[in-house]
């Protein structure tokens, strides 16, 4: 069982979870996931690892309430326990030799991007930070950004924070002015990512996407969470479970890892309705 030692809301539908498990925390880098059950009867879901606490031997992670589980571990109490936390699982994110990075975050994509940005900050990199959001109540995490970025650009779709658009029109404007960046390094919705990697391509700039697909159990036997990438005009399937999550941004079949992402929409609705019913009248 793992304790829950601190419990934070980030915005309406966003929350953040400090859990013990040091053995995860000891080894855990910027990139890697783990996976939880709330409960003997849960499922399987996948979690970014958002930041570690050595020192506490705690793993921080950063979650948004869009299905049952979700829904279900959001209510979890700071001192109440879960019952497995699986990790830490997936490849790192490939930072050494990177000097000047430009990190793009879409929404609840930016508790991924910021341990990215703090790792590189932390290494002497010099750090562009794009973080993007449909409105100012759903931001998170911009003093954290703030804190390990050269220059940090927040947008907000509506234009009721920071600057009115995507996170590609800052880009697009650097880009044109003459940035050079070793690498871009974008996490967030995939119709985010895959603009971005189109807004880079002209400019011949790397980047590297960070996927969640579908995945069930995080080793590669499943096959849920399988990617196809276009290489070298040849099309070849990934596991993003054991080969990422991170990917060459330029490889990825967008089109297909979103239609994906949708089948099993309507089935993830009605669980999480169910589920919401079971906690109508609780404060979260």
């Amino acid at each position: 069982m793992y304790k829950i030692l601190n419990k934070k809301i980030l915005n309406p539908t966003v929350v953040q979870l400090w859990i013990e498990a040091p053995l995860v925390a000891n080894k855990a880098k910027p990139g890697q996931f783990i996976i939880l059950r709330v409960d003997g009867e849960g499922e399987r879901i996948p979690l970014t690892v958002a930041g570690v606490d050595k020192a506490r031997g705690a793993v921080k992670i950063i979650y948004q309430v869009v299905g049952a589980t979700t829904e279900k571990l959001s209510h979890k109490a700071a001192g109440e326990y879960l019952q497995d936390f699986v990790g830490p699982l997936g490849v790192a994110t490939h930072l050494e030799g990177l000097k000047k990075v430009c990190i793009v975050g879409g929404g609840v994509g930016c508790a991924i991007a910021l341990p990215i940005a703090e790792a590189l900050h932390d290494m002497g990199a010099d750090v562009t930070s794009i973080i993007g959001f449909r409105n100012k109540d759903l931001l998170i995490l911009e003093d954290e950004f703030a804190a390990c970025s050269n220059t940090l650009r927040v947008m907000t779709d509506d234009g009721s924070y920071g600057e009115r658009g995507n996170v590609t029109a800052p880009l697009r404007e650097m880009l044109e002015a003459g940035e050079k960046f070793d690498m871009i390094i974008t996490i967030g919705p995939l119709i985010m990512m895959k603009f971005v990697v189109a807004t880079a391509r002209p400019f011949g700039t790397p980047v590297t996407v960070s996927m969640n697909p579908i995945m069930i159990d995080g080793t590669g036997m499943c096959g849920g969470c399988r990617l196809t990438l276009n290489r070298n005009g040849e099309r070849i399937t990934k596991f993003a479970c054991v080969d990422g999550p991170d990917f060459n941004g330029y490889e990825i079949d967008f089109d297909e890892a979103m239609s994906r992402g949708r089948m099993y929409g309507e089935f993830e609705r009605h669980a999480h309705e169910s589920t919401c019913n079971l906690f109508k009248g609780e404060v979260r």
